[in-house]
């Protein structure tokens, strides 16, 4: 899915490039990791899944290495981790690991792993969209999400008919400390000065850091987050940038798969919600009208629907306070537009109430109008009656 670019004030402080006094790295190694997000059911039953895919399902669990609460808000889902996969990619054989996420939601995220070793950071350009020699990485995973929600048919509630678009989110991941071609160790932060506009270039998958302006570079990177001084986190909307100690990478990944998973289940409440309101609205103009008891019972499970929506994916992403991850999920929801995408669906909710007050207020009136038209009814044959009976004397 695209997201759409929306230009936002940029919180740090811009500092001019040195690009000329930036000391070469000798190698960039790591791994690229791509998050992929699925709408697949209303949501999933309480039962337990034991296996999937003839894999064993355990639960997940990411520890935090820098600063948080004694009492970490992690959701810990289901997860599978299959077998690795030997792929031919751009720079030769490579080696592909998968896992599965389930999520209470009706949403599976997966994410794909696939190891870099470059000379130069704009050599990374080419593993945004990972072509293989046998199709391309999305296609693949497609195919596995397809295979994910067949397994798991019996434990979805009201599952898609169709697998909507995937949301998905490339993240460079880098081992630190990075070090200059004389051995030096040099600073993450210090790097990313010295680099902004080639990390510019990776996030915009843009194969030509020269053709980028320097607000477009600005833009691109002015979301980071530095702990250590060997650790740095850069952050767009459709590509982040990590270096950092290779076990530490679990925890910041998490914290982005969440928040792209957020991203593709408010998308689904939205497209859900246009659909109940393109049906009330045609309902409520059709001739005759269609039984507006149905209609407000629809109007009333959609509100319900959404209101456990809601706490459910409240549920999974509490991150709160000034505790290091829980900036960087502050980072990328604003990349996200979450809190853009979660007042879009308020007013839709909104839309639907006022709709849900006229039906209520239209049946009342109803219901009023036969009441008085029944007692007109029955006042005229008590007179009938009266009459008859004085005539019968």
């Amino acid at each position: 899915m695209v997201r759409v670019r929306m230009t936002v004030a940029l919180e740090q402080a811009k500092t001019p490039e040195r690009r000329a006094s930036a000391p070469k790295i000798r190698r960039y190694a790591g791994e690229a990791v791509y998050l992929y997000a699925f709408d697949v059911a209303y949501e999933m039953t309480r039962q337990p899944v034991r296996e999937l895919l003839g894999q064993p399902v355990a639960q997940f669990v990411v520890d935090a290495s820098k600063r948080s609460p004694r009492q970490l808000f992690f959701y810990r889902p289901q997860m599978v981790r299959l077998p690795p996969l030997e792929r031919i990619g751009p720079h030769g054989p490579v080696r592909v690991e998968r896992v599965i996420k389930l999520l209470p939601v009706g949403a599976i995220s997966i994410s794909v792993r696939v190891p870099i070793a470059v000379e130069q950071v704009e050599d990374l350009v080419g593993y945004h969209d990972l072509q293989f020699s046998n199709g391309s990485l999305s296609e693949e995973v497609r195919r596995l999400a397809e295979e994910v929600r067949g397994e798991l048919a019996s434990h979805y509630v009201r599952p898609v008919g169709q697998l909507a678009e995937e949301e998905a989110y490339t993240v460079f991941c880098i081992e630190s400390p990075l070090a200059s071609e004389e051995g030096a160790t040099v600073s993450a932060e210090a790097w990313w000065r010295a680099h902004r506009r080639a990390v510019a270039s990776l996030l915009t998958q843009e194969p030509d850091s020269d053709h980028l302006s320097k607000q477009e570079a600005d833009e691109s990177t002015g979301r980071f987050l530095s702990y250590y001084e060997r650790d740095l986190v850069v952050i767009d909307w459709d590509a982040a940038l990590i270096i950092d100690e290779r076990q530490n990478f679990d925890e910041t990944l998490y914290v982005m798969e969440l928040a792209n998973l957020q991203l593709a289940e408010l998308e689904a409440y939205d497209r859900l919600l246009d659909d109940a309101l393109e049906r009330a609205y045609r309902d409520l103009n059709a001739r005759p009208p269609r039984g507006r008891a149905g209609m407000l019972r629809e109007l009333r499970e959609i509100r319900i629907d959404l209101a456990r929506f809601s706490d459910e994916l409240s549920n999974i992403t509490k991150f709160f306070g000034d505790w290091h991850l829980a900036r960087i999920y502050e980072n990328i929801s604003a990349r996200f537009h979450l809190a853009d995408w979660h007042r879009t669906i308020d007013k839709k909710l909104q839309t639907l109430d006022d709709l849900d007050q006229i039906l209520s207020q239209d049946r009342t009136n109803r219901w009023m109008l036969i009441l008085e038209v029944t007692i007109v009814l029955l006042f005229v044959i008590d007179l009938v009656v009266l009459v008859l009976g004085l005539k019968g004397r």
